[in-house]
């Protein structure tokens, strides 16, 4: 905003108007205030949605305006952020920033540096009292590991230098010239007795000054304001009555600076809970051949409609009828349509605080095109025939002794390779014997062949970013973008358009997998949604879903799974997939924001169906806002307090191969011997966050960062394609022979690579296209995929031959490791677990590049695994001693191999 002095007479600009400031002599007191300085700026701190891009307003002339005038945009404060690398390396690096409260966007550096870094410049809001920033790469690699907060209070307006290094936690802040400070609002809040507004200043409080309170609709509420005598920058506001507890409010400093008044969380009251929550189990759409009972918790609407449509494409103008729904209980909206709507299509429009939303049924059972509109279905005419004898084939199966197999639908079959029909979609995971051109196995058989026992698919639940309408353009993405929860995602189905069709072939993918011995695991995403805003939820019950101002998963809406209504959602959403489609297991994106009360909930209603069904997730430590005090994270450190559950071990995975935040560090198998201790430990069973196997999901690569090939290529892309191929076998083994559960990603056993079109490799493919994310089945043929690929199958052989990898019930106890070796070997004998067949197993792992002789225990030990093979038959006899090859792992057992 621009300060004009003109006859004597103050004009300004203001939040994207000119006003004429009548009573001069207060404003100029204001300006005395900040230093005589000639500008003032408006400040706001209204959460919103989506950041504004602002920029200053003047006037076309030097003539005196009137408040009808209008300018563009709000004037703003501005954040040169610099930021500093000592290495220089800036690409792929940018800022996401937000308004605090608000969502975050990227934000990319300049492309010229100098002695303080690259610079990125971002406007917000005038009055944005905070600022949200993290430093991070695509794939949110981060710089500094939490959320970090430019303090604006007291700052009116203009521009702020932000000085960053990078790896150092905090910044230093300098002023501009044009930087504008004075008397503003620091914070105001709404109290619980919602009768009661609580305002500190930025500066002490004087008579002449003005406060007002504006209701969302800009109305001025009556008030009384009582200077705080205890704190002379802290006043008061008390309302004639009650206000509403969903309403907005703004209150407005001497009748032109706006700031957000902070409102109680009133979803997260025990007044709103024990009035509110809903424990039945039929919201929904529930059919019966005679009529359809519709159900939707809108506790606060005033009013709700169900709409009835033909067709479930959006904008198709088929509406069927409206019908008004009545609420009842608990703030339950129902209402019973008689006649057979099954494959009807419907809507609910839901009416809050004056503003009517149309949105999907947060509980739908399936959806038209693009899941827009849900579908009234008769579940059982959707099961395949036999579906009632259908059952997890790995029922009773101990957590540690499953070996999962990590897949996105999309890319088992997209590639002509494949030799599957139904390429993409649920049902080339039914297709029995296809073959590449070679005639070797791929697609379904290849995974039986290979000998795994539960497969991870990548989300299949409805998903945002695949257009259904447009199957015919090449897209790709890997669902993290949660949808409709309960549904089928559509993109995987022969016809979106039909509701019906991706409920059938989801379960004909199920009940094809388990009838060749393989149990599937789904990976769901219930920490955050694809869009707070437009999330179907939100669209009924607003804000409700979410966390307010939370941005722990870097989407900006943490789900807020310790309220009530929320954490029964996500239980009774697991509980369906696992009744309805036979699902034997959850893997949980970014468990680390799902609080553990839930994960245990989820567990014991999991357990009545089948106490076998394995749970795991991402237990990463991440910056939350819990709605509710004393809520506890599902993070790998509270892992000790869920039984059941498993966590993803970040410490094998860095240690065996280097860090996936840095393509060039190198871990155990290539070539930084200085991770053995790391390794040596991880391999009882035993990190810094547990000492339970059961815990623990090892794994060196997963759908994230780079394959295990790529890395390993990029860090020793020197050394030959052999060299190469043996540490990638060596972590292999080590990952197969550890405590835990073992994880793989798909075609890693076939040294599966993401090479992009300018030859380096895509380390955040999650919506590169299919020339990048498809599994090249023709490669299991080149020498060196094959000798993994065989070696890969030994291994998981071996592993389900000896109860002693998987059955340790105090597995550090159980280690004997040999002392005295080179740094970079590990050498043990593993105690008897009940169950093993052996009388012993002896393990070396051998990162160095040189043989070396190892002793042996007593006896004759029968070699399993040695160099480039790996099984369950003899491969030779030794005693004494052996020898074991540079880059490799040797694995002897005495007595019956089986």
């Amino acid at each position: 905003m621009k300060v004009l002095l003109i006859d004597k007479i103050l004009v300004y600009v203001l939040k994207g108007r000119v006003v004429f400031m009548k009573k001069l002599k207060r404003i100029l007191a204001i300006l005395l205030a900040a230093a005589m300085v000639f500008s003032v700026f408006g400040c706001s701190t209204k959460t919103t949605t989506k950041e504004e891009e602002t920029t200053t307003v003047e006037p076309s002339s030097e003539e005196p305006t009137t408040e009808d005038n209008k300018g563009d945009d709000p004037t703003g404060i501005t954040i040169n952020l610099h930021y500093l690398r000592e290495d220089g390396a800036y690409d792929g690096w940018s800022v996401w920033f937000w308004v605090a409260g608000g969502e975050g966007t990227d934000n990319p550096f300049g492309t010229e540096a100098d002695d303080k870094g690259v610079v990125c410049t971002k406007t917000f809001p005038a009055g944005s009292e905070s600022v949200g920033f993290i430093v991070r790469t695509a794939d949110w690699q981060k710089d500094w590991d939490g959320d970090q907060f430019i303090d604006l209070k007291g700052i009116l307006a203009g521009t702020v230098d932000v000085y960053v290094n990078s790896g150092v936690e905090g910044y230093t802040m300098e002023k501009g010239a044009d930087c504008v400070t004075g008397l503003g609002v620091a914070s105001a809040t709404l109290q619980e007795d919602y009768l009661t507004v609580k305002v500190t200043m930025t500066e002490a409080w004087t008579e002449g000054n003005t406060l007002a309170i504006k209701d969302k609709d800009g109305k001025v509420i009556e008030t009384t304001l009582t200077a705080d005598s205890s704190d002379n920058k802290k006043v008061v506001l008390k309302f004639a009555s009650k206000v509403d507890v969903f309403g907005t409010y703004t209150i407005v400093l001497n009748d032109s600076f706006e700031y957000a008044v902070n409102t109680p969380d009133f979803y997260s009251t025990e007044a709103f809970e024990s009035t509110y929550t809903y424990t039945g189990n039929d919201l929904g759409a529930n059919w019966t051949k005679a009529a359809t009972t519709f159900k939707v918790w809108a506790p606060t609407a005033e009013k709700v409609v169900v709409n009835l449509y033909k067709s479930g494409t959006k904008g198709t103008k088929d509406l069927i009828k409206s019908v008004d729904m009545t609420m009842g209980d608990k703030g339950v909206w129902s209402v019973k349509v008689d006649g057979d709507l099954n494959k009807t299509y419907y809507t609910y429009s839901a009416t809050v605080q004056g503003v009517t939303k149309e949105v999907c049924d947060p509980y739908a059972k399936t959806t038209g095109v693009n899941g827009e509109r849900a579908m009234v279905i008769d579940m059982a005419s959707t099961n395949p025939s036999g579906w009632d004898k259908d059952v997890n084939p790995n029922k009773g199966m101990e957590m540690t002794d499953a070996i999962i197999y990590e897949l996105h639908v999309r890319d088992l079959s997209i590639d002509s390779s494949s030799g599957i029909k139904n390429a993409g979609k649920y049902l080339g995971l039914t297709e029995l014997n296809t073959k590449n051109a070679n005639g070797t196995l791929t697609g379904l058989s290849h995974m039986k062949d290979l000998g795994i026992t539960h497969l991870h698919l990548n989300p299949v639940y409805d998903y945002a970013t695949v257009d259904e309408t447009k199957l015919d353009t090449p897209q790709f993405n890997w669902g993290y973008d949660p949808k409709n929860y309960n549904t089928p995602e559509g993109s995987y189905s022969t016809d979106p358009y039909n509701g019906e069709v991706r409920v059938k072939e989801f379960k004909q993918m199920v009940q094809a997998l388990h009838n060749n011995g393989i149990s599937v695991v789904m990976d769901v995403v219930y920490n955050h949604t694809y869009s707070s805003t437009e999330y179907c939820y939100n669209g009924i019950v607003p804000g409700y879903f979410h966390r307010p101002g939370s941005n722990g998963s870097g989407c900006g809406n943490d789900v807020a799974s310790e309220r009530a209504m929320v954490r029964k959602y996500i239980v009774e959403s697991c509980v369906y997939w696992a009744k309805e489609y036979h699902v034997d297991g959850f893997r949980f994106d970014l468990v680390g924001l799902i609080d553990t009360e839930t994960i245990k909930q989820i567990r014991t209603e999991l357990d009545k169906i089948d106490p076998s069904i394995i749970l795991y997730g991402e237990g990463w430590s991440l910056t939350t806002k819990a709605t509710k005090p004393g809520v506890t994270m599902a993070t790998q450190s509270a892992v000790k307090t869920l039984e059941g559950f498993a966590m993803f071990n970040d410490t094998i995975r860095d240690g065996l191969k280097g860090s996936v935040f840095n393509k060039t560090e190198k871990g155990y198998v290539n070539g930084e011997v200085s991770k053995t201790a790391t390794i040596k430990k991880a391999i009882t069973g035993s990190v810094a966050w547990s000492s339970t196997p059961a815990h623990m999901v090892n794994y060196s690569c997963c759908h994230d960062n780079y394959t295990l090939w790529d890395e390993i290529s990029m860090s020793n892309g020197e050394d030959t394609e052999s060299a190469r191929l043996h540490q990638n076998l060596l972590s292999a083994a080590v990952v197969f022979t550890s405590q835990g559960v073992p994880f793989i990603l798909a075609g890693e056993e076939f040294l599966r690579s993401k090479p992009k079109a300018n030859g380096t490799f895509d380390h955040n493919s999650y919506s590169s296209p299919d020339s990048v994310n498809s599994m090249k089945w023709n490669t299991l043929d080149d020498a060196s995929n094959k000798i993994a690929y065989k070696y890969y199958k030994g291994l998981i052989e071996f592993r389900k031959a000896h109860a002693s990898l998987s059955q340790m019930k105090d597995a550090t106890k159980c280690y004997t490791f040999t002392d005295g070796l080179a740094n970079g070997v590990i050498a043990y004998s593993l105690a008897k677990a009940d169950g093993e067949v052996s009388d012993g197993i002896f393990v070396i792992h051998n990162a160095t590049t040189s043989d070396v002789k190892v002793d042996l225990p007593a006896g004759t030990w029968t070699i399993c695994i040695q160099g480039e093979q790996a099984g369950t038959t003899s491969l030779g006899t030794a005693s004494g001693s052996v020898t074991v090859s540079g880059i490799s792992t040797t694995v002897l057992v005495k007595g019956a191999l089986k």
